[in-house]
């Protein structure tokens, strides 16, 4: 009897996912598993379908999408318009919530790559997964780095992080605050920190970035946040780097009995559809969300088409004015 592709899974330990990808040389594998299964193949003399393998190695239409949670108003936004754009060129999307879990994305990404997704595109937190360099499958990463090849999509962060924290020079405050994730996390969002550093250092101010891991629970968020009060009474600006986070210190302030913005100014950053519907009175830098995504989708189809692409791609951000952050009556 011929042998079939669950033989030669069976023998050498292995999924059958894991045999169909050695065939196909698709996702990242290691050089002792390949090994295993092409030993058990030529143990079995077994003889892959051309036929099937054309007809798995042929063009999908499948796009896949990693971000850390469609539950943030950022990611919520984006990948909607990354979706339904998608959609509109034909073709269908499968999504993973990361939730910043380093494992669930490596399984997410394998999920994807099983299912012979056409690319990728990407906006989680972990780094150096080894599944992401995978030469052959085309992948666009959002606002993160991945590799050196994987081109990236990302608003102006230091144009923001520097409109953002003159704006609250320029309202008169001294000290003033930042909230940024880990300082190793390298991301284009970093850039938003740098901004903030070198413009309160260029007017004599001294900067203080309050380190917020993405990973931590709200309940852990909330104390960090109640720290800043406990240990800076006296801040007088903080600049958050995204919208969820200065709703937060917002309403925390109000529990102390700050005044915003007459006592305190806030700004944020992200300015999604929701976030200025809801709360329209917060200062933010928007990020042009649509921009981003169309960028993305633009860039993934170059790889697709094995189009040569830039390494990185900067959209232009603008200031939503709000209340939070304005004390004085200035144009900007």
């Amino acid at each position: 009897m011929r042998p079939k592709l669950e033989d030669v899974a069976k023998l050498a330990n292995v999924s059958k996912t894991t045999v169909s990808r050695v065939l196909n040389k698709r996702g990242y594998l290691s050089q002792e598993t390949i090994d295993k299964v092409e030993a058990a193949m030529k143990e079995l003399n077994y003889q892959p379908n051309t036929v099937a393998r054309q007809l798995y190695n042929k063009k999908t239409n499948l796009i896949g999408l990693i971000f850390p949670t469609v539950a943030n108003p950022f990611f919520g936004e984006l990948v909607a318009i990354l979706e339904n754009e998608l959609y509109q060129r034909g073709y269908k999307v499968i999504i993973g919530n990361s939730m910043n879990n380093r494992r669930k994305e490596t399984d997410y990404l394998n999920q994807l790559l099983s299912e012979q997704v056409d690319g990728l595109i990407v906006g989680a937190h972990n780094q150096g997964i080894e599944e992401y360099r995978y030469e052959h499958l085309p992948i666009v990463a959002i606002d993160r780095v991945m590799n050196e090849d994987i081109p990236i999509i990302e608003s102006d962060n230091y144009f923001g992080g520097k409109q953002a924290t003159q704006l609250l020079i320029d309202q008169g405050a001294k000290v003033i605050l930042h909230t940024n994730g880990p300082a190793d996390l390298d991301t284009p969002a970093m850039r938003r920190r740098k901004a903030y550093e070198d413009t309160m250092q260029e007017h004599g101010l001294v900067p203080e970035t309050v380190v917020v891991d993405f990973n931590i629970t709200y309940e852990e968020k909330q104390q960090i946040f109640q720290k800043i009060f406990d240990e800076h009474p006296n801040v007088e600006g903080i600049f958050a780097s995204n919208d969820v986070d200065a709703m937060m210190l917002y309403q925390i302030a109000q529990q102390r009995q700050y005044r915003v913005p007459e006592d305190l100014l806030i700004v944020g950053y992200d300015g999604t559809t929701l976030m200025r519907t809801l709360f329209p009175d917060l200062t933010t830098i928007v990020q042009p969300i649509r921009e981003i995504a169309l960028q993305a989708i633009q860039t993934l189809e170059k790889r697709l088409a094995k189009r040569e692409t830039a390494k990185e791609y900067i959209c232009p951000v603008q200031l939503h004015h709000g209340k939070t952050g304005f004390k004085k009556q200035t144009t900007i």
